[in-house]
């Protein structure tokens, strides 16, 4: 079944820099779109970013335009959010998943952006 393993949350103050990591498995990796959303507390489900299947095209939501920086490895299953610049606002649990409404993700990964 798919599995999807969301790490590299934590702590940073505003302006600072951290690296998500998601490890993919139980399915094709390089046959799917993936996608980066979050929830913030009391908030819904946000799209965040998208790559194609081979990395080659990506979108993001207007919120990181210019902060983050969606990529994959398909070699390694592995799909990565790059995220410069954090604000206060970029605090909230993040996933990673097969789809942009989130149905599918991994159990998310915490980023706390405060001073």
């Amino acid at each position: 079944q798919v599995q999807l393993v969301e790490s590299g949350g934590g702590l940073v103050q505003p302006g600072g820099s951290l690296r998500l990591s998601c490890a993919a498995s139980g399915f094709t990796f390089n046959r799917y779109w993936m996608y980066w959303v979050r929830q913030a507390p009391g908030k819904g489900l946000e799209w965040v970013s998208s790559i194609d299947t081979r990395g080659s095209s990506t979108y993001y939501a207007d919120s990181v335009k210019g902060r983050f920086t969606i990529s994959r490895d398909n070699a390694k299953n592995t799909l990565y959010l790059q995220m410069n610049n954090l604000k206060p606002d970029d605090t909230a649990l993040y996933y990673c998943s097969t789809s942009k409404d989130g149905t599918i993700r991994g159990q998310g990964t915490q980023v706390t952006v405060s001073s």
